[in-house]
């Protein structure tokens, strides 16, 4: 079975977007995944189509409407378990780990938020998981939704060219990526490192492991505390890469 987004927001104009091109947008065409917006607009009952309303207890924005919201959720998901996601600058970090059990799936439903925020009580009762794509704030959920799905399709079964690529890449195996060279063999001075081009793939798997294990100590310390590796901690396995 394909793998099915259905995205709600004020703006489906905005899909697919960069979503249709390269990679994402031939597995579209080909029907490996599916894409559906609804308008969140279309649930509002009054003539002006009004879709939020003042905060209670006061204070600045406008909220999205609970009632609204719910109904159009409800049209989306009628039997239907995908699970359901709000982008949210307050939500769980988005985690590979994450993205790989999404991509494992039938497909999602995610939620846009806009204005200052969602009315509380239809993330309760609707079961909606609030996600967050990093310590910022965006003027809407539609790019970090956009973002969501493109992490999920590059590594659905038969996406990327050469499934193998998915698995050497950062945050797989808790290490930031290692460098990559390509010819020249000499660019401005600079040389490719020469066990990449020595023929021996054990002393190359090696020497990705400990760039990666630098790199990942350099500038993100906080992956090796998360895997009880500490940085610069003598013993950790992270270290130790066997030819």
């Amino acid at each position: 079975m394909a793998f099915r987004a259905s995205v709600l927001t004020l703006y489906p104009e905005m899909f697919p977007g960069h979503l249709g091109f390269s990679l994402a947008g031939r597995a579209l065409e080909r029907g490996q995944w599916s894409l559906d917006t609804v308008q969140i607009r279309d649930f509002a009952t009054d003539r002006h189509r009004t879709v939020d309303d003042t905060p209670a207890g006061g204070g600045a924005g406008m909220v999205l409407k609970a009632d609204i919201l719910a109904r159009a959720i409800d049209s989306a998901s009628e039997n239907d378990t995908r699970p359901r996601l709000l982008m949210s600058p307050r939500g769980r970090p988005l985690t590979q780990e994450r993205v790989r059990e999404l991509a494992a799936g039938d497909g999602v439903i995610i939620v846009c938020g806009r204005f200052e925020g969602v009315d509380q009580r239809v993330i309760e009762a609707r079961g909606l998981q609030e996600v967050s794509i990093g310590d910022y704030v965006l003027s809407g959920g539609e790019p970090a939704a956009l973002i969501v799905l493109d992490a999920i399709i590059r590594i659905l079964p038969g996406v990327m060219g050469n499934d193998l690529s998915g698995l050497h890449e950062s945050f797989e195996g808790g290490l930031l990526e290692h460098p990559h060279y390509t010819r020249p063999q000499e660019w401005e001075g600079r040389e490719i490192p020469a066990i990449l081009t020595s023929g021996n793939h054990g002393a190359i798997d090696k020497w990705r492991h400990q760039e990666a294990v630098r790199l990942t100590r350099e500038r993100r310390p906080d992956l090796l505390e998360k895997a009880g590796a500490a940085p610069g901690k003598s013993g950790s396995n992270f270290g130790k890469h066997d030819a």
